[in-house]
C-alpha cells in the first residue's frame, strides 16, 4: 500500500488522436500536480504523406516520431510544473488511441523510419479512425459467419474496419512487400511501452477487443487462410508476451530516462487503451458503472459479472478493464469530429465573425443560441454516420444524414440537432446492453466533450437517467497514471488504486421530466431513421460513399 512517511507521484501520459498529455499526480489522492500537452507536428495524415504521395479516402495514419516527441516534451514539462522530484516518482503508465496499429522490424523500428519505405502508405501507423479497410472487415464477417466462427458473438456479430484483423488483411492485399517486411504488427500503446523498457509487452484489452483474441487464443490459422493464403503469418508478427493491465513492463532505459527526465529504471506499466484506463480515473471499474468517454469518438465502457453476446457490441473481454471482471466495450465513431466538421466546414463565415467580436468561440455561440430551444422546436433529425456506425451497426460506409431542413432553418438548429444525434447514438447502446440482461446502473461521462454543458444536459435528457462527470482536466492521463502506481506498486490492483485515486464527481446532470418525455417521442424517429438507412431499408448511403470512391479514384 502507500507509504505515508514521504508523498510518492505516479506520471501518467494519454496520446490522443492529436496531441499527447502527460500528468503528474500524487499517488496517495491522485490530485494533478502538473500537467502538458504537446500537439503532434504531424497531425493525422488524412490528404498525403509527408513529403509523399498522396492518400486514398478514409485514409487516416500518424507519425511515431510524433509520439516520441511526446515523451521528450510533455513529460520533462509536467514534471517541470508539477515540482516533484523525479526520484519520488513509482512509475509511469501510458495509453492510447485504439485500435491504432503499425509494423515494425523485430527490434520495434517502424517501418515508415526506414527511407526505403517512407514513401509506401502501407509503411506507416494506420489511426484508429483509418476506415479504409471496410471491404475488408465485410469479408471478414461473411466467413467467420459462414464457418461459425465461435469468437463472432462476443463483438456483436461483426467485426470492425478499424480493428487489427481488417487492417492487417489490407495490408497484406494492397501491399505484399510491406506485409512480408514487417516482423511485428503492434497496438500503438504497447509500442510506446516497447520504446520506454526495452522490451516488448502486449496488452490483454488490445490483444481482446481489437485482435480478436479469445479463451487464450487468436483466431485459427484455417481461419485466416480462407481470408488469404499468407494472412497466418500474421500470427507470428503478434505472438508477444501478454500482460494485464496495471501489470509492469519492466523498467525505464538510460535512453527513455533521457528523454522523460526520470531515473533510469522506473516502473513503467503495461501500455493500455485510452478509454479503458479513463475507467479508472472516473471510478467506473465497479460492475455496472457504464463510462462514456466523450471526444473526437465516444467509447462505452462498462464492467459486468459475466459474459453476454451484445448484438452490437465492440467486444467483450475477461480482465479487459480490471482482473476480475468481463469488460465491454461499445462506440460512436464520430462525435466531437461531427462537431468540429460543422464548425470548421459548414457554419457560416458571419457566425465565426460574431463570435470572435463577442470574444467567445463558435461552439460557445452555437450553444447560447440553441440552448433555450424547445425540444423538437428545430423540425430537424440526424444521423450521427459523419465517420460511420460502429455501434451497434458495425459499419463504416455508412455516412451522415439531416432531415427536415427548410428555408427557415437556422445554423444553431442544425448544430443542436447534430449534439441531439449523438445521445440518440449512445441511447442505442445502453438499450441493447439492457436487452441482453448487462444493467446499466450508473453512467458517467468524461473526456474532452464534457467541458459542454448544453451537450451533458441533452444527453441526461435523452437517455432519461442522471450523468455524473468527474473532477479531471485529463482522465485518460489520470487513468495511465492510476496503472502506474500499479505498477510501481504503490498499490495491489487497479480497483483499489481506482478509489483512491480516481476523480471524485464534479458535478450530476439530471433529467428534466419534460423534456425527457419529448426527447423519448423524438428518439423513436430516430430509431425509425436508424433501422430504414442502417438495417436495409435502402442502401442509398453505401451507394453514395461507392460512387464517391470510384470518382476520386478514377
Amino acid at each position: 500500500m502507500v507509504q505515508r512517511n514521504r508523498r510518492r507521484y505516479a506520471v501518467g501520459v494519454d496520446f490522443g488522436t492529436l496531441s499527447g498529455r502527460a500528468v503528474v499526480v500524487a499517488v496517495d489522492d491522485g490530485a494533478e500536480l502538473g500537467s502538458a500537452v504537446h500537439a503532434y507536428r504531424h497531425g493525422v495524415l488524412t490528404d498525403r504523406l509527408p513529403d509523399g504521395p498522396s492518400l486514398p479516402p478514409d485514409w487516416a495514419l500518424q507519425d511515431p516520431a510524433d509520439h516520441l516527441d511526446v515523451l521528450r516534451v510533455a513529460v520533462p514539462a509536467a514534471l517541470a510544473a508539477a515540482g516533484v522530484d523525479p526520484r519520488d516518482v513509482v512509475g509511469v503508465g501510458v495509453d492510447a488511441t485504439s485500435c491504432t496499429v503499425l509494423p515494425t522490424l523485430a527490434d520495434g523500428t517502424p517501418l515508415c523510419a526506414l527511407p526505403a519505405l517512407r514513401d509506401r502508405p502501407h509503411a506507416w501507423p494506420k489511426l484508429w479512425k483509418h476506415h479504409a479497410a471496410q471491404p475488408q472487415a465485410d469479408r471478414i464477417n461473411a466467413v467467420a459467419g459462414d464457418r461459425g466462427e465461435p469468437w463472432l458473438a462476443r463483438y456483436g456479430g461483426r467485426v470492425s474496419a478499424e480493428w487489427q484483423l481488417a487492417k492487417a488483411l489490407e495490408l497484406l492485399e494492397a501491399d505484399p512487400e510491406v506485409f512480408d517486411t514487417a516482423q511485428r504488427w503492434i497496438e500503438a500503446a504497447d509500442w510506446i511501452v516497447w520504446r520506454l523498457c526495452g522490451r516488448e509487452t502486449r496488452n490483454i484489452s488490445a490483444a481482446g477487443f481489437k485482435g480478436l483474441r479469445q479463451d487464450g487464443r487468436d483466431p485459427s490459422p484455417e481461419f485466416l487462410a480462407a481470408l488469404h493464403p499468407a494472412l497466418p503469418g500474421l500470427l507470428a508478427k503478434v505472438d508477444g508476451p501478454l500482460a494485464p493491465l496495471g501489470g509492469r513492463a519492466g523498467g525505464l532505459t538510460a535512453e527513455a530516462a533521457g528523454w522523460t527526465g526520470l531515473p533510469a529504471g522506473t516502473p513503467v506499466a503495461v501500455g493500455a487503451i485510452d478509454a479503458h484506463v479513463t475507467a479508472a480515473a472516473a471510478r467506473c471499474v465497479a460492475l455496472g458503472r457504464m463510462l462514456a468517454v466523450l471526444g473526437t469518438s465516444t467509447c462505452l465502457i462498462m464492467n459486468a459479472d459475466a459474459c453476454h453476446e451484445v448484438p452490437g457490441v465492440c467486444g467483450v473481454v475477461d480482465g479487459g478493464v480490471s482482473a476480475g471482471s468481463w469488460a465491454y466495450e461499445a462506440g460512436q465513431s464520430g462525435v466531437g469530429d461531427i462537431f468540429a466538421w460543422y464548425v470548421e466546414q459548414a457554419l457560416p463565415g458571419r457566425y465565426a465573425d460574431d463570435a470572435r467580436r463577442r470574444g467567445i468561440t463558435p461552439y460557445e455561440l452555437l450553444d447560447s443560441l440553441a440552448a433555450d430551444q424547445p425540444v423538437g422546436g428545430h423540425g430537424l433529425l440526424a444521423l450521427d454516420w459523419h465517420s460511420g456506425n460502429r455501434s451497434v451497426l458495425m459499419d463504416h460506409e455508412l455516412s451522415g444524414v439531416l432531415v427536415g431542413l427548410t428555408l427557415a432553418t437556422r445554423p444553431e438548429e442544425i448544430w443542436r440537432a447534430l449534439l441531439e444525434a449523438t445521445a440518440f447514438g449512445a441511447r442505442i447502446v445502453v438499450e441493447a446492453f439492457t436487452a441482453v440482461g448487462v444493467p446499466v446502473r450508473e453512467l458517467t461521462a468524461a473526456g474532452g466533450l464534457t467541458t459542454n454543458r448544453l451537450l451533458l444536459r441533452i444527453y441526461a435528457d435523452v437517455l432519461g437517467r442522471p450523468l455524473h462527470v468527474p473532477d479531471a482536466a485529463h482522465p485518460a492521463a489520470l487513468g495511465a497514471a492510476i496503472h502506474a502506481a500499479v505498477a510501481g506498486a504503490a498499490y495491489p490492483d487497479v480497483p483499489t488504486a481506482s478509489e483512491a485515486m480516481g476523480a471524485p464527481h464534479r458535478e450530476t446532470f439530471h433529467p428534466d421530466p419534460a423534456r425527457a418525455a419529448a426527447y423519448d417521442e423524438l428518439y423513436a424517429e430516430y430509431r425509425a431513421l436508424h433501422d430504414h438507412f442502417g438495417r436495409g431499408g435502402t442502401d442509398v448511403l453505401h451507394r453514395l460513399r461507392a460512387r464517391r470512391n470510384r470518382a476520386l479514384r478514377g
